[in-house]
């Protein structure tokens, strides 16, 4: 007991007169003598003997097993001494492995799996506890333990706010040293779920932005994007709800027209457009003539991707008596389209089909901030019948760091949390990668870089009317489409509602994308002969 009769004497020395010496004084003192304490944590150190002292006098027979550990222990660093001894004599909370009426708590098997073992082995617990007193201790060890992880949850939310500030103040070896804290935390938390798997991902997009800055995510259209997209496709009703509301107004926008023309920014394996075809070819006084004109990313095996899209449409229209031509037009970028590439005739009527794509031409560089203005100047030209316009409902495309940072982990913690309710386990973990991607454009890259720049609706609003557009209500047929989708998923969290004609899905309370529809103003027409 040497060890902590001399902590005690010198908690004691700190209340006596001559506790006016210095705190720098004290710590020469404690250095001095061989104790690795500062004068300024022997209050707590205090409180943390006696912890120890009550519990050793509880316990007095199980101090004879510990003396031989106790030798391993370093009694100089004295607070690291107290600890290991409380933790001798107060090992983490045990948990029976049969876990069958917690279901929802099993992800617990990993964070105590060594103890859950001793537990199931010592069969006194089992013999001495009746049914009621066990499910009674099994409550409250599994409270403790949600508590710990719960703490640890928020703690990193703490922590991650002040390494975006960090990174913002241009502080990276504060920033790299909290991420360093922040990764060995993440071993206490489940990662699997909530506030854990968000805090990975978002630690791990600051993590490349202080550590390898260079090594930026791949971004823009490309055939392995296409990939993630199908699954994010499948695992969750957002792309669904952005293809069913825009192809419910391009079909109201088509009524009457004998020819149509639609241009789709971002073809991603034609997932869109079978619906389509279908619901053109049941229309009444039989089918128009359908062009569709899909631009995505050249192929890098040489493959032409786009035309093989286009055949397996091509046959899907021939099988319902539609006639149907395609043109495939690659681009690596949405704004290397000219508008001549897509050979549209005055004869037709037109729809433009934008699905998350217009925020890509937004930015601050000088050549950037024209490319949103000249792709909608050619929008209008073509004198579309409508444009459809689906786009996230957030704001990622603030210029301070620490901004972008808050509201993406608003956003993208909500997505995940809908993401909980998808039943499809492949989809959804190849869905979270594409949702990785996003995260880590909007966190890691800058300038040209970056071009997840999503914005919300009120300012889509007022950027397509400034450029000469007027909103097209998208009616109560799109709402009822919208849900009807959702019945084919069993959550009960999402929610489509309608805003000034336009429609959003999102989760709970929290709108996640929007949905537009929009057609160019005409020019009065001008009088050329009173000019002259």
């Amino acid at each position: 007991m040497g060890p902590y009769d001399s902590a005690v004497s010198t908690g004691s020395t700190t209340s006596s007169p001559s506790s006016a010496a210095k705190p720098s004084e004290i710590d020469g003192l404690l250095a001095g003598a061989g104790y690795k304490v500062r004068s300024t944590e022997l209050h707590q150190v205090a409180q943390r003997l006696e912890r120890l002292e009550t519990v050793m006098v509880n316990a007095p027979s199980e101090i004879s097993q510990l003396a031989s550990d106790v030798l391993h222990c370093n009694p100089s660093d004295i607070a690291s001494w107290v600890d290991s001894m409380l933790v001798e004599f107060n090992p983490p909370v045990s948990i029976p492995s049969d876990l069958s009426d917690f279901s929802d708590l099993t992800y617990i098997d990993s964070v105590v799996s060594p103890a859950i073992n001793q537990t199931v082995c010592n069969n006194s617990w089992v013999e001495h506890h009746t049914p009621q007193q066990q499910q009674q201790e099994l409550t409250h060890q599994l409270t403790v333990v949600t508590a710990m992880e719960e703490d640890s949850g928020i703690r990193l939310v703490h922590m991650m706010m002040t390494c975006a500030e960090s990174v913002q103040r241009g502080d990276l070896p504060l920033a790299g040293s909290l991420i360093e804290e922040m990764q060995a935390l993440l071993t206490r938390v489940n990662t699997g779920c909530g506030i854990g798997k968000v805090a990975r991902y978002f630690i791990d997009a600051l993590s490349r932005r202080v550590f390898t800055p260079q090594a930026l995510c791949p971004t823009g259209w490309s055939n392995e994007n296409e990939i993630l997209y199908h699954h994010f496709y499948e695992a969750c009703p957002y792309l669904k709800f952005a293809h069913f509301t825009a192809n419910q107004a391009i079909l109201e926008a088509f009524d009457g027209h004998d020819c149509v023309h639609v241009v789709d920014f971002n073809l991603m394996h034609g997932l869109q457009w079978p619906a389509l075809i279908q619901a053109l070819a049941l229309r009444p006084g039989g089918p128009p003539l359908l062009r569709l004109t899909g631009i995505g990313p050249p192929s890098p095996d040489g493959r032409d991707s786009l035309r093989e899209i286009g055949l397996r449409l091509a046959e899907l229209a021939r099988s319902v008596n539609v006639r149907f031509a395609f043109r495939g037009v690659a681009a690596s970028r949405l704004e290397d389209v000219k508008p001549w590439m897509l050979q549209v005739s005055p004869k037709e009527a037109v729809a433009i089909n934008s699905i998350m794509q217009l925020h890509r031409l937004l930015g601050s560089g000088p050549t950037r901030v024209s490319a949103i203005e000249t792709v909608l100047g050619w929008i209008r030209s073509l004198n579309p019948k409508i444009v459809t316009v689906v786009e996230q409902e957030a704001n990622h495309n603030q210029s301070e760091f620490l901004d972008r940072f808050t509201e993406a982990l608003y956003y993208y913690s909500t997505m995940f949390d809908s993401l909980e309710a998808c039943s499809l386990q492949p989809e959804k973990a190849v869905a979270e990668i594409y949702i990785q991607r996003e995260i880590c454009n909007v966190l890691c890259c800058e300038g040209s870089a970056r071009v997840e720049r999503h914005e919300p609706l009120a300012k889509w609003r007022n950027r397509l009317g400034a450029a000469g557009f007027r909103p097209l209500n998208l009616g109560s047929n799109a709402f009822k489409q919208a849900s009807m989708l959702l019945t084919l998923f069993s959550a009960e969290g999402y929610c489509v509602e309608e805003h000034e004609g336009c429609l959003t899905l999102g989760w709970h309370s929290r709108p996640l994308i929007a949905a537009s529809a929009w057609q160019p103003i005409q020019d009065p027409v001008i009088n050329h002969n009173n000019l002259l």
